[in-house]
């Protein structure tokens, strides 16, 4: 069987189609169709994946995909079957978004240009004109960049309901459309660099969220490329023939070659060899197997021929069901609502309310409908978003960029939060805790005389440990001896002649070990004379690794190692840093850990780089990576560190909590600035020029209180 057993089906429905649901922007869609769609007929459950933007309905078996849409579409949403095209949809999604963003910069910026020249005074046909030209560039920009929201605000209205589109939609529309009208009458004063800017920021957030949602699916299908494409696959008569993947099926026989990646899991039946299972354990140390043993999709073989009986294909392979713990990690992640987001899902609502309260209380005391508008539109821009909008991206991209000049590369700005929240440290020990490459140790018991020869040995193999051996000897004065007849045997080592005699670098007999024999890797040189010099090698700590685990204790994150390593490795490594630590761990075994911890109230921060961590650092409240992780590993991070070092590790958590503390005084100078800026609006003793004036004040106090976060990874 293979390492890693399917989950079960958690809808029990007869049938499930996965469709993609690009209009879904916040928890409140979630819980709409959730809750909505399993009331039309035929539909008996539907489960959303809020980081794909996909919802996977159960379904009577005879419900078409058509009547499935219409019920997409009845409740305010428009789906598509999910086919293999994903990914391009994602990515045409995002390059529409990033479209209507430039569209809707450029109008902002050429408004705000004419704009500044009417706020100076200009007056009579000057003013007519340059309110003109505002339209002639402003309706073209608001129609095109609007589309997204005015959109979805029309399909939630006509299935009767409603989203945070409509209360945005109307505040643009009203905004515009009092633009023109004053425009058309020969006003004083338009608004539509008001619109824009709403406009703008919204857009660069939809553009943020548009980029997290589809890092799970990259991290995930970036997982399953790891297997190969094809194999070659045995007939009744022995003859083998290359086919693809897809058409593998549960018995068929296959050979695997020394260096290839398996495509499907299986069970050996001849042969032996040596497997690279790093995508599962962690541990680039090879692992032999032979006739019986488990073989995983993914994995390399090193040294020779096997053949392979399939057990396993497709979704049901032990490397898709990773994927699957990431992509459903991320999901579970994925709900974390953002600080502005919380904060903007009360106070849009509740800005749009007190323009209409300002409206009827004007119209009951006697004004007219255009000063009463002109006061509701007031108070809209007034308590426009932009400061409350601010508060967090701008704190966050200045952060992110003292970070990156520190070699913290922060993928996405709302893992500082979550950082900041972070209690416990969990890392994973090979190439995390340590470099992940062998040191070779005690190269002085080599004569000098014969480093040459070690070296040319070294130079002939790719082995890792001949990697190793000949990167440790890079200094000698002598260059590579002159070898003669030189085989490499897969295994076993390399062989070869000097000057007529046989020379070797091979794997040593136990014998040739010692008394007391440790279990780290090493190599035999038999150099032509004398007993044969044993070479070890070590995985070498990073450098920092137990100031790091320090500070970190000291801000309140005790760190624990987790590793798919052998228990005796992990245990020593644990005394030498003085933390606790568990060994011969499985992804699922960490996913376990991780829930637990997190079920008592733990907000861990996961620290790994190997395939077989992905899951867990998806898993993670917030989770860090190095440069030197795989690419699943470091599409599944949040931050990325770079160089050696594990000193950025908590560095990164101080800059982190120094950045939420400027985030809340932002939220306290952009509300404290409504508190005193909406009742006299509302009281008519703001005109929508000074509002405007006010909003981009806020604005700008905001931006330059997060300026003080560029020493903030120091």
């Amino acid at each position: 069987m293979s390492y890693l057993d399917p989950g079960e089906d958690w809808t029990g429905g007869p049938v499930e189609t996965r469709f993609t649901v690009p209009d879904m922007h916040c928890a409140g869609c979630i819980a709409k169709i959730e809750r909505m769609l399993p009331q039309q007929p035929g539909i008996s459950a539907a489960r959303v994946n809020f980081s794909g933007k996909t919802v996977t309905v159960a379904h009577a078996d005879d419900l078409a995909e058509p009547d499935i849409l219409r019920a997409f579409d009845a409740i305010g949403f428009e789906a598509q079957p999910l086919h293999d095209a994903a990914a391009a949809e994602r990515s045409a999604s995002l390059k529409r978004l990033l479209r209507a963003l430039g569209v809707v910069g450029f109008g902002a910026m050429n408004v705000m240009l004419l704009s500044v020249s009417v706020w100076s005074g200009m007056e009579g046909s000057s003013r007519h004109l340059f309110h003109w030209i505002e339209v002639l560039i402003a309706v073209p920009a608001i129609a095109y960049a609007g589309r997204p929201f005015f959109e979805s605000a029309y399909r939630a209205l006509r299935a009767r309901t409603t989203n945070m589109d409509v209360p945005i939609s109307i505040g643009v529309l009203l905004a515009t459309g009092m633009s023109l009208y004053e425009t058309i009458v020969g006003g004083r004063h338009v608004w539509f660099d008001g619109a824009l800017m709403l406009l703008a920021f919204l857009l660069a957030g939809r553009v943020l969220d548009e980029m997290m949602r589809s890092r799970a699916a990259i991290g995930a299908a970036a997982l399953v490329r790891r297997t190969a494409p094809g194999a070659m696959r045995l007939d009744a008569l022995g003859d083998s023939h290359w086919v693809e993947a897809e058409a593998l099926r549960v018995d068929d026989r296959l050979l695997v070659a020394a260096g290839e990646r398996l495509a499907a899991d299986g069970i050996i039946e001849t042969g032996a060899s040596r497997f690279d299972l790093s995508l599962l354990t962690g541990e680039s140390a090879p692992v032999a197997a032979g006739p019986g043993d488990v073989a995983t999709a993914g994995t390399l073989n090193l040294d020779a021929p096997v053949t392979l009986r399939v057990t396993a294909v497709g979704e049901a392979r032990a490397i898709a069901e990773i994927a699957r713990l990431m992509e459903g990690a991320s999901q579970s992640r994925s709900r974390f609502v953002r600080l502005a987001d919380r904060a903007a899902g009360l106070y849009a609502p509740a800005v749009h309310l007190l323009a209409a309260i300002s409206f009827g209380g004007w119209m009951l005391a006697g004004a007219g409908w255009h000063e009463s508008l002109l006061v509701a539109l007031a108070v809209l821009i007034i308590t426009c978003p932009c400061a409350l909008g601010l508060a967090v991206p701008v704190a966050q991209v200045v952060a992110c960029s003292a970070m990156m000049r520190a070699g913290l590369l922060v993928k996405d700005g709302s893992a500082l939060e979550r950082l900041a929240q972070a209690d416990e440290a969990l890392l994973d020990k090979t190439g995390t805790l340590t470099l992940g490459r062998p040191v070779a140790e005690g190269i002085d018991a080599i004569p000098v005389d014969k480093r040459p020869i070690v070296r040319a040995l070294a130079m002939a193999s790719r082995h890792p440990l001949a990697i190793a051996l000949r990167q440790a000897l890079g200094g000698a004065d002598v260059g590579p001896a002159t070898l003669t007849d030189i085989v490499e045997k897969p295994g076993e080592g390399v062989e070869a002649r000097f000057e007529g005699k046989p020379v070797a670098m091979c794997r040593p007999l136990a014998g040739e070990l010692g008394r007391a024999p440790d279990d780290r890797a090493a190599v035999a040189l038999d150099l032509g004379e004398g007993a044969p010099v044993i070479i070890r090698f070590a995985d070498a700590l990073r450098p920092g690794a137990a100031q790091a685990l320090a500070e970190l204790d000291a801000l309140g994150l005790p760190g624990r190692i987790m590793s798919g390593d052998r228990q005796e490795a992990v245990a020593a490594l644990s005394r030498t840093l003085g933390v606790a630590g568990q060994g011969d761990m499985r992804p699922t075994d960490k996913m376990a850990l991780l829930e637990t911890d997190i079920a008592a109230g733990r907000r861990p921060l996961m620290i790994g780089d190997g395939l077989n961590d992905g899951p867990a650092l998806a898993a993670a409240h917030v989770s860090m990576a190095p440069a030197s992780a795989s690419d699943v590993g470091q599409q599944a991070a949040d931050i990325v560190f770079l160089g050696d070092s594990l000193l950025g590790l908590p560095k990164a958590v101080r800059a982190a909590r120094a950045t939420m503390r400027v985030v809340r005084q932002n939220f306290v100078l952009a509300i404290g600035y409504n508190i005193l800026a909406v009742p006299l609006a509302m009281a008519g003793k703001v005109t929508p020029l000074i509002a405007a004036i006010a909003m981009s004040t806020s604005s700008l106090i905001v931006i330059a209180n997060s300026l003080r976060l560029r020493s903030a990874a120091k």
